[in-house]
C-alpha cells in the first residue's frame, strides 16, 4: 500500500457511487478524471466508455457473488483482508485491515473503518493518496427497500436502488443499508478533510445526502 501514499497529492478525484442518479449524470465529463469505482460499477463501463482508475469492493457477500467480474477488472482493487482467500489469485489487489469504528483512517495501510458504506472506504483511500478535492456522484443515499439495517436479504426481482435493474438482481444476496450510521461516517470524513484544508463536494443529481456541500458536477469540475 505504501506506494499509494500521497501519490496524487493536491489533485482531484471523483468517487462514483451506484445510485440510479448515475443515469442522469453526464459521465462523459469524468473520462479524464481520477475515479474510484465501487462494487458493481463495472456494469456501466461499456455505456460510459471508460474504466475507473481504482476499484473498491469490501462487502463479503458482494465479493463472493462477483468474483469472476472482479478478477477481470484492470484497475487496482482495494478490499478487506477477510476477502484474501477469495481473491488471492488476482494480481494488483490490495488488502486492508478492518478496524472497529467510528473513526476516519488517515493511513489505510494501518487499517480502515468500513463506515457502513463502501463510499466511506473510498474516501479514506482518497485521503491516503493525497487527493485534496473529492467529488461525489451517484451517492443517492436512498433505497427502494426497507428493513432492519445490515439485514441480509435476497433480491426477488429487479433492483430499483441502483443504476441498473440487474445490479442486485433476482437471487442476489445483499445487506440492507444503514443510512444513519453511514452519515456518522460521512461527518467524520468531512471534518477530517476540512481540518487538512481539503474538500469533499456532493454532485449527486437529486441526492438525499446532506452532509457535504452541494454543487453541480459541471461547477465542481470547473474549479
Amino acid at each position: 500500500m505504501s506506494k499509494f501514499k500521497n501519490i496524487h497529492a493536491g489533485k482531484r478525484c471523483v468517487i462514483i457511487g451506484n445510485g440510479p442518479s448515475l443515469r442522469k449524470t453526464d459521465m462523459s465529463l469524468l473520462r479524464t478524471e481520477y475515479t474510484f469505482g465501487l462494487n458493481r460499477i463495472y456494469m456501466m463501463f461499456d455505456d460510459i466508455g471508460f474504466d475507473t482508475t481504482f476499484h473498491v469492493a469490501i462487502n463479503r457477500y458482494v465479493v463472493e457473488q462477483c468474483l469472476d467480474d472482479l478478477r477481470q477488472i484492470r484497475a487496482p482493487l482495494f478490499t478487506a483482508e477477510y476477502n484474501r482467500p477469495l481473491l488471492s489469485t488476482r494480481p494488483n489487489t490490495y488488502y486492508l485491515k478492518n478496524v472497529i469504528g467510528p473513526w476516519f483512517s488517515r493511513d489505510v495501510s494501518r487499517g480502515f473503518w468500513e463506515g457502513h458504506t463502501v463510499t466511506y472506504v473510498a474516501l479514506q483511500l482518497a485521503y491516503y493518496m493525497g487527493f485534496s478535492s473529492v467529488i461525489l456522484v451517484g451517492v443517492d443515499h436512498r433505497f427502494a427497500v426497507t428493513g432492519a439495517p445490515n439485514q441480509l436479504v435476497e433480491s426477488t426481482g429487479q433492483d430499483a436502488s441502483h443504476f441498473d435493474p440487474r445490479y442486485f438482481g433476482k437471487g442476489f444476496k445483499w445487506q440492507l443499508p444503514d443510512l444513519p450510521n453511514s452519515e456518522v461516517a460521512y461527518q467524520l470524513a468531512r471534518s477530517t478533510f476540512e481540518r487538512d484544508n481539503r474538500i469533499i463536494v456532493d454532485s449527486t443529481v437529486d441526492g438525499a445526502l446532506t452532509v457535504f456541500p452541494k454543487m453541480s458536477l459541471e461547477e465542481a469540475l470547473a474549479k
